[in-house]
């Protein structure tokens, strides 16, 4: 029996009517699986997890009813006996169950002493439930998850006619203005729940986010694997789904959000709660944060400088050092009290009283590793996610380096008229730079070496103003030879030997019909062909050598049928982009060579090189819009290489995460550190409800206290975290270039990610100490004060 709810409850009457109702749920499967309808009943359970099930399926009933009458009575669906079967067991089951949990008799004694007297107004205002402040939570998620999207799609595109031809702003920006015009809305909608209930009111505030605030997320999660749904609303959400997919996994990215905006709920409930709970809305915080600093003492130099030693130096030098000058001064000022105590056994005495006065206390310490701990963690999350940024951005520049921001194709056939296109592209502000190009994989031979690769027709004047390939050509060569072949000097002219002379390379050409040697095929004048480091390295081959390139397109006939086409190149330079990928799979010739080969009538696409790279998106939509859309199509760099750079921003976003765990091991501390001062300072707490401080200016007091420990964690793990990357950035950690293709360990501050770590460690230990908090105000003054 429960004496608090009073309750009886029938144990025996429970687990049967728990084992009959799983009966039942198996004969139902049974009977689902024989009907093979797992797929349509999905949906139902689905539903059935958010209580909808049965109004949903109420009204298909009812919809169903005239077709049911309809139905043939010959036609009979698998497994109906075990349907009916299992339902009955499902329906008896929890009958059982419910039977054996009752309300406990009323007491036979009759009314106390106390019998119609004033009830405490804790009590006599108390209400169990309020309909507006569920309807101010629920209302306040689904609100905020409709702002977010409906501004996000306005903003990215452009809000109407007139800003459609501005093409809006970029996915980014508009999501992080949405998402902070979100957050703003379910704040405020939690916080004027709370004050209207003056409790936190967490019944109203689950209800309200699973009934309403789940089926947007859910829906959106649905979108990616039903296709009728996808194809309903996928081309309205294209902008919000463009930002989640950022990450590779759109789901992830709705979820993220979800929880983002349920915690800004959270902090607008307890912050209403604290503004209103005493029946007016009180924001003062003079008194609560005065009390709060004198109480806890975070900021005091000796623990900030010793937990700052500590973040800088690792905790063992540090922990010696105090040791040693603690050890001394309390040697010292033993040997004083000693010597006083010679002359004047009472002032010893009192001394003696003073020196462990000044000892800290077990409260104390726990607060020192509370603010440690917190530093410890916003310091690895800065340093792990700069360093991993600092990779991201090499990655970026070399990928960027070696293609271009936007590309701008046909959907089908080549760009007959690519001229005039550059000309109608060069209208785009934002373009600033434009070459054409085609691409089709082939395969290169030199002597008994083989590699495929990817060949490239490009224009060397127009080339260096999107790519870096000018900038990454390696000394002896030049681009300008693909123009000038003339000018390529072969291998066997710069006195480096030539290599052993085969049949299929004769040293000479013959003239077929005079029988007499022509030109020598070292001294042959053959178009320029640019290769990568690596993949000259694989060919063995330097600058002035012979290479045969095949390729599958534009095939010739021979006597045999269809022959791959080959042409001989010479290779008039070596590039090196710090990408093994590309300087092993890339190879550049001239675009009209590149045409005769493929037997192309034109280039397969232009390249673009925007101003700014993250704008690239909306500068790539302003070009389809400027060429009038079909058949033409431009792709920006975020699409084209989306799975490699979502990759790596899901591996920074769950590198995050997961270090993270340390700063809510730290909150774990703050819980501890708070619950004992509440212990500690209960007579104390008790005196100043008496003396008329309300239920919210206690929790005002000890949520201080809690913040003060977040912020004092947050700013020192800040300046250590700061001060360890500027360490690596200028000292340096070396890494193999063999291996990882850069020197030095990479590092990039982002303002934003170093902000939002803090921002995490102190909203992680606000929500810690709420709690406690929560414990504090509960505590009565009689109760605080009757042992005294």
């Amino acid at each position: 029996m429960n004496a608090e709810r009073q309750t009886v409850y029938r144990w025996s009457l429970i687990w049967s009517g728990a084992l009959v109702a799983l009966v039942g749920a198996i004969l139902l499967g049974v009977a689902v699986t024989q009907a093979d309808a797992w797929v349509r009943v999905a949906s139902v359970f689905g539903l059935s997890t958010l209580g909808w099930g049965g109004l949903v399926q109420t009204l298909n009933a009812v919809g169903l009813a005239s077709v049911q009458s309809a139905v043939p009575s010959s036609v009979r669906v698998p497994g109906t006996e075990y349907l009916w079967l299992g339902a009955a067991a499902w329906l008896v089951g929890w009958v059982i169950l419910a039977s054996g949990i009752r309300r406990a008799p009323a007491p036979s004694e009759g009314p106390s002493a106390a019998a119609g007297a004033v009830l405490y107004p804790r009590l006599a205002q108390y209400r169990d439930f309020y309909w507006s402040t569920l309807g101010a939570y629920g209302g306040g998620m689904l609100l905020s998850e409709l702002v977010l999207i409906l501004l996000q799609t306005f903003l990215s595109s452009g809000g109407g006619s007139a800003g459609a031809e501005r093409g809006g702003l970029a996915p980014t920006i508009a999501f992080a203005v949405s998402l902070v015009v979100a957050s703003f809305v379910a704040f405020a909608c939690g916080f004027v729940g709370a004050s209207r209930a003056r409790r936190l009111a967490m019944p109203e505030a689950t209800i309200g986010v699973i009934y309403l605030g789940l089926p947007v997320p859910v829906g959106l999660t649905l979108m990616e694997q039903l296709p009728d749904l996808q194809v309903s609303l996928g081309y309205r959400l294209r902008e919000v789904t463009y930002v989640a997919d950022m990450l590779g996994r759109p789901v992830v990215g709705y979820w993220l959000v979800f929880s983002l905006l349920v915690l800004m709920l959270v902090l607008g409930i307890n912050t209403g709660f604290i503004a209103a709970g005493s029946g007016r809305v009180d924001m003062k915080l003079g008194f609560e944060l005065f009390v709060a600093r004198r109480h806890v003492g975070v900021f005091r130099p000796s623990l900030l400088l010793g937990t700052l030693a500590v973040l800088l130096f690792g905790i063992v030098p540090p922990l010696i050092v105090y040791g040693i000058i603690r050890a001394v001064e309390a040697a010292v000022e033993r040997t004083r009290i000693r010597a006083l105590g010679l002359q004047d056994p009472l002032a010893a005495a009192a001394a003696l009283n003073r020196l462990k006065l000044r000892e800290q206390s077990p409260t104390m310490m726990m607060t020192a590793l509370s603010v440690g701990g917190v530093g410890v963690g916003v310091m690895a999350l800065i340093i792990v996610l700069s360093v991993m940024s600092g990779f991201e951005e090499d990655l970026q520049n070399k990928i960027l380096g070696a293609h271009s921001h936007v590309v701008v194709s046909k959907y089908a056939g080549r760009l007959t008229d690519y001229k005039r296109v550059m000309q109608q592209i060069a209208k785009v502000p934002g373009v600033v730079g434009q070459t054409p190009s085609i691409d089709n994989p082939v395969m290169v031979l030199a002597d008994d070496e083989v590699q495929g690769i990817v060949l490239k027709g490009i224009d060397p004047e127009t080339v260096g103003s999107v790519l870096d390939l000018r900038m990454n050509m390696l000394p002896g060569g030049s681009l300008d030879n693909l123009e000038t072949p003339e000018k390529i000097a072969p291998r066997r002219s710069l006195g480096l030997g030539s290599k052993p002379q085969t049949e299929e390379e004769p040293d000479e050409e013959f003239d077929p019909i005079i029988g007499k040697p022509t030109q020598s095929a070292e001294q042959k004048v053959l178009p320029g062909i640019v290769l990568g480091r690596e993949l000259a390295t694989i060919l063995r081959v330097v600058v002035g050598d012979r290479v045969n390139v095949i390729s599958p397109q534009g095939a010739e006939l021979g006597p045999a049928g269809l022959i791959p086409k080959s042409r001989a190149y010479r290779v008039a330079g070596i590039f090196y982009s710090g990408m093994y990928e590309y300087d092993a799979k890339f190879a550049y010739i001239l675009l009209g060579e590149a045409q005769k080969l493929f037997n192309s009538d034109g280039p397969t696409g232009i390249e673009l090189k925007v101003a700014d790279v993250d704008d690239a998106r909306r500068i790539s939509t302003q070009v389809s819009r400027e060429l009038g859309g079909y058949p033409y199509r431009s792709r920006d760099w975020g699409e084209i290489h989306r799975n490699i750079f979502s990759a790596l921003r899901l591996e920074k976003l769950v590198m995050g995460i997961i270090l993270s765990i340390i700063i809510i091991v730290a909150a774990g501390l703050i819980v501890a550190t708070v619950i004992m001062l509440v212990l500690e300072k209960r007579k104390e707490i008790a005196v100043l409800k008496a003396l008329g401080v309300s239920d919210g200016g206690i929790v005002k007091i000890f949520l201080a206290e809690g913040l003060q420990i977040g912020v004092a964690g947050g700013l020192l793990g800040l300046f250590s975290g700061l001060s360890w990357c500027y360490f690596i950035l200028k000292v340096g950690i070396k890494l193999d270039p063999s291996v990882y293709y850069i020197p030095n360990l990479p590092v990039k501050i982002e303002p934003v990610q170093t902000a939002l770590a803090v921002v995490i460690a102190v909203l992680v230990t606000y929500l810690a100490s709420i709690y406690p908090a929560l414990k504090a105000s509960s505590v009565e003054p009689v109760e605080g004060l009757k042992a005294e």
